[in-house]
């Protein structure tokens, strides 16, 4: 390798050390689900915070709300990423969990683990951010999301999602939290389900009736179309750019 290689290949590296989507191997397992759990805790408080403050200051204005939701969003989800990463590669969500095991960056064991403490401990964070806000700490959501359009959006929601974190995975794998994080503070404006793509994101939300929620009666839909868009972005980006040996754990 000559001088003018070495020096491009070393940052190139660096970057693919920078944000692991398996998290550190070298932790145990009950560790990486506990800093899984915990982000995902805190994610969903973001959210539900984010959406319950900008709806009690716009004095009911959902445009502003909204705004205050998806830039909040974006950026604590950018930061969670950023700290939780090299812990247990700060997934957060379950196809993002699938999507890494298909591709074998995870083990397919670790995997229902992982969407388990992702299930608790987003509910767990729709909880604590209701006592943070003094309502009832126990409710269900009566927002109705649901039909063809909406689930159209989760598809297309999800599929973006994938598409940046595999495609930036790849070539700039320092920019994924960033990339994450401003795409889906941009999805929240244009898909027309305000871009949950994540089913326990979605079954945490059913547990807030407050402007971030779902009706649990429309979690199975979410879901499904989520589901949709995760293997429609695997088959595209499974051609686009396939996995090379030297990504498998």
């Amino acid at each position: 390798m000559t001088e003018l290689q070495e020096e491009v290949a070393e940052p190139v590296e660096a970057g693919r050390r920078a944000i692991p989507r398996t998290g550190s191997p070298t932790l145990s397992l009950g560790k990486r689900l506990l800093a899984e759990g915990l982000g995902t805790a805190l994610l969903l408080a973001v959210v539900v915070g984010s959406g319950i403050m900008g709806q009690r200051l716009s004095g009911g204005n959902d445009a502003v709300t909204l705004l205050a939701n998806s830039l909040a969003t974006g950026a604590g989800l950018a930061a969670l990423i950023l700290a939780f990463g090299s812990i247990s590669g700060a997934h957060f969500n379950a196809v993002v969990t699938l999507a890494m095991a298909v591709r074998k960056q995870i083990p397919w064991r670790e995997v229902l683990p992982y969407i388990l403490v992702q299930a608790v401990g987003g509910i767990l964070g729709v909880w604590i951010t209701h006592y943070m806000f003094g309502l009832p700490v126990l409710m269900t959501s009566t927002h109705v999301r649901s039909g063809g359009p909406q689930w159209a959006g989760e598809v297309v929601a999800t599929l973006g999602l994938l598409g940046v974190i595999l495609g930036c995975s790849k070539s700039r794998p320092a920019a994924v939290p960033f990339a994450v994080g401003a795409y889906i503070s941009a999805a929240y404006w244009f898909t027309s389900s305000t871009s949950f793509a994540n089913p326990g994101v979605t079954l945490a939300r059913a547990f807030t009736d407050t402007f971030s929620g779902i009706r649990p009666v429309d979690v199975p839909g979410f879901v499904v179309a989520q589901l949709l868009g995760a293997v429609l972005a695997l088959a595209a980006f499974g051609w686009l750019q396939p996995p090379s040996p030297q990504e498998d754990p």
